[in-house]
């Protein structure tokens, strides 16, 4: 008897042949989606970390570890300074490296990358402002490569 009553509830539908609407959410292919774009955002953010476009010069240097407190300094070929992704605008470069979060008195590392074309007069003018805000702390940053021709002078001109 008990039976036929369980079968009479669960195989048929109501009166109406009508069947209850479903009030439970499926959350298992959303959490799969989120979770692969979890992955895919971390492993492209470490690729993004230069937003300039500069063509770097090339040095047998070893690589320095990354820092916790980085701030990026890049020089275009045109000579326009950017601090990560920011341009700073002309004549404002001391005000913005005024502005930069200083935890600990030494301030953040700053890391500077000029692309090869650039004059040096340009660079050592940014190094000089980094220098007057007290941020002495500077990596130049360059393309690991293949040993590079160095300029030496001959023995004939001398």
């Amino acid at each position: 008897m008990a039976m036929g009553l369980a079968s009479s509830r669960g195989g048929r539908r109501g009166r109406g042949g009508h069947r209850r609407p479903m009030s439970e959410i499926n959350v298992t292919p959303f959490v799969d989606v989120m979770l692969v774009l979890l992955i895919i955002f971390m492993v492209t953010a470490p690729l993004m970390t230069a937003g300039v476009p500069i063509d770097l010069p090339d040095s047998r240097a070893a690589q320095l570890s990354n820092e916790q407190q980085q701030v990026t300094i890049s020089i275009d070929q045109a000579g326009y300074v950017y601090i990560d992704d920011t341009e700073v605008p002309l004549g404002g470069l001391p005000q913005a490296l005024e502005s930069l979060p200083r935890m600990g008195g030494d301030g953040p590392d700053i890391t500077l990358r000029a692309d090869r074309a650039l004059d040096y007069g340009r660079v050592m003018a940014v190094m000089g402002e980094l220098n007057r805000a007290g941020l002495n702390r500077i990596s130049l940053i360059t393309n690991s490569a293949a040993p590079t021709a160095v300029n030496n002078r001959s023995s004939d001109e001398s």
